[in-house]
């Protein structure tokens, strides 16, 4: 009697402490519930997969990941993924300034041998005057005649016979007007009789430069250029043989 009241008291207090078992209707309802809740994981992790570009299969199935390393190159997180950003290096920004530069410094260059070749196509010597030879170097009329005479109408443009720098411009007598060019080599022309001139002392002038123009002034019998050549020592030379040795025929 004594063991069957132990006993009984025993299955009272587990029974105290026991939460009685839902009913079959709410076990049912329970286990929809998780049925849907696992449905709608599974249909978000598909969508997830297909938008980084995991093709699904015919049957709608999402292939599991080998491990979690792939996982998280997947995803991009962590890992040694494709999908990695890389940092690509920054050109260097152009100095506009420097370049500028450049482009004038080019063009200077450019400027300055289309400048000396340009000088070296430039004749070193002309002919002072077009006109008609009248009178040549040498004892006319029981005088010396120092220079060559070109005739032509007054106002004939004259020029200078080579490179060099006016050392005289103004009257002079018996020349009328006249310019001396003192030429690099040291020789000197003289322009006389001439109407009027367009250059001054000390100007430097080139070969066929126009440095006055034709006319009938001082001791002159008719509208003409008297040319003259004289040497370092200022001596006066033949100007015809001069002209000739430069390539200049009258």
């Amino acid at each position: 009697m004594l063991d069957e009241a132990v006993d009984r008291a025993s299955t009272r207090a587990v029974a105290t402490h026991r939460l009685p078992p839902p009913p079959s209707a709410l076990r049912g309802r329970i286990v929809v519930a998780a049925v849907a809740v696992g449905a709608f994981a599974a249909a978000g992790a598909a969508q997830t997969l297909q938008a980084l570009g995991t093709p699904s299969s015919s049957t709608d199935e999402v292939t599991p990941l080998a491990n979690a390393k792939e996982g998280a190159a997947a995803f991009g997180v962590g890992g040694s993924g494709a999908a990695a950003p890389q940092v690509l290096p920054v050109a260097k920004t152009v100095d506009s300034a420097v370049e500028a530069q450049k482009l004038a410094k080019s063009q200077r260059i450019s400027e300055a041998r289309e400048a000396a070749e340009a000088e070296a196509r430039r004749p070193k010597y002309a002919l002072p005057a077009k006109g008609s030879y009248t009178s040549g170097y040498g004892g006319r009329w029981g005088e010396m005649h120092y220079g060559i005479d070109i005739a032509g109408p007054i106002g004939t443009p004259l020029y200078a016979a080579a490179d060099g720098v006016v050392i005289e411009a103004g009257e002079a007598s018996g020349y009328g007007l006249w310019v001396k060019i003192q030429h690099d080599d040291g020789m000197v022309t003289v322009y006389g009789h001439m109407d009027t001139y367009s250059v001054r002392k000390g100007q430097r002038v080139q070969a066929g430069q126009q440095i006055a123009r034709m006319g009938n002034r001082g001791f002159s019998t008719g509208p003409h250029l008297h040319f003259e050549v004289w040497d370092a020592d200022s001596r006066r030379i033949n100007p015809l043989t001069w002209l000739n040795s430069k390539g200049i025929s009258v």
